[in-house]
């Protein structure tokens, strides 16, 4: 058996004798010695926590980052400190990670760490701690990375701050920090969230001239053209937007297809469907922009079971009524930037379904 494949049976197997055995009572040093002792020669220590969290058995990885503590053959990195404080702002609050914080010793408050109190910070959404450590670590010449800067503004977006994107932005452009997709991602959020849409385009065609363009930022780069397109986005004279039902503004509904476009640039179907699943157990009232982006996403990806099926769900929605018009736009998106095979297949499944654009002619 290989480590690796070791690892993942072990920890899978600590993980179900956790969760479905209520009356084992371990304290916490004996399980911490028990899965040390037993599995050095094999295991890794960080790789058991990461497992462990993956189980969502937060207390066992503290307990066993605890462990890495006491035992001075084990010495600690400063990821291993990030994670410590993730792990007590998640069992223990937020006060008792920063208290952690702050008695490291001044080698440890690294890049690593102080990204992980940011977090923190932004999870909770507690605006002014978050910028007032943001700026202790630019006046500490930390190297900031673009992880640090997307903390930032998926907390100013988290809050509606959309208008303070663009400073992040400033602030890593002059510290020379290389974005990555999801830095890309959330300043494009903004703009779109408030219909800057000359903005949004700016933005991508300075995704496109980016050194590290790859792939996975083309497919991101033509899903938000064709979203943009297809859902009619077009610039507002004023940076406010009108309320959507319930109390869920137009921001809030881009934010989330952005979200979805995200992951569908990166591939990741099952993050897809997960947001998907969410937004309709929510029972939020969608609009078609919305059903536009989740369809353009599977087609994307070449799922057709899957727009088929939103397709149906859109069709049978009693809030939001089908719209032919918005399909054809997404048909023309896809062929307007060179993906003429999957606009040929959504239009054939609108046929099928009964929804064929050429009827709006007739």
């Amino acid at each position: 058996m290989t480590v690796h494949l070791f690892n993942c049976f072990f920890s899978v197997s600590i993980c179900y004798m956790i969760s479905g055995c209520q009356q084992i009572e371990l304290a916490g040093k004996e399980f911490q010695n028990i899965c040390y002792e037993s599995f050095k020669p094999f295991y890794h220590v960080p790789a058991l926590i990461h497992n462990f969290k993956s189980c969502c058995i937060i207390d066992t990885s503290l307990q066993i980052t605890e462990w890495m503590v006491t035992h001075e053959e084990y010495e600690l990195s400063d990821s291993d400190y990030a994670v410590r404080i993730d792990l007590m702002t998640k069992v223990f609050g937020i006060d008792a990670a920063e208290r952690y914080f702050e008695d490291l010793p001044v080698s440890a408050k690294t890049i690593e760490t102080c990204t992980a109190l940011l977090h923190s910070y932004a999870g909770a959404k507690l605006i002014e701690k978050a910028e007032k450590l943001y700026e202790r670590m630019k006046d500490s010449n930390l190297p900031l990375n673009a992880l640090t800067h997307n903390e930032m503004m998926t907390l100013y977006m988290s809050v509606g701050h959309v208008e303070k994107v663009p400073l992040v932005i400033e602030e890593l452009k002059r510290q020379k920090v290389v974005p990555d997709i999801f830095t890309y991602n959330l300043w494009i959020s903004s703009c779109a969230a408030t219909l800057n849409i000359n903005e949004v385009r700016r933005i991508l065609a300075e995704m496109g001239h980016d050194s590290v363009c790859n792939e996975d930022w083309v497919r991101y780069i033509n899903l938000t053209n064709i979203y943009v397109t297809a859902g009619h986005l077009v610039n507002a004279e004023s940076n406010s937007l009108v309320e959507a039902d319930k109390g869920t503004t137009q921001r809030e509904l881009i934010t989330y297809d952005f979200l979805i476009i995200l992951y569908a640039g990166l591939g990741n179907k099952d993050r897809i469907d997960q947001i998907w699943k969410c937004l309709r157990m929510a029972k939020q009232k969608m609009s078609s922009r919305n059903y536009i982006c989740i369809l353009s996403s599977y087609l994307m990806l070449g799922h057709l079971k899957e727009v088929e099926e939103v397709i149906d769900q859109w069709k049978q929605s009693t809030t939001t009524d089908f719209d032919v018009s918005a399909c054809s736009r997404l048909v023309d998106a896809f062929a307007d930037v060179g993906l003429t095979e999957k606009a040929h297949s959504f239009h054939i499944l609108l046929i099928q379904k009964n929804c064929d654009p050429a009827s709006l002619s007739k």
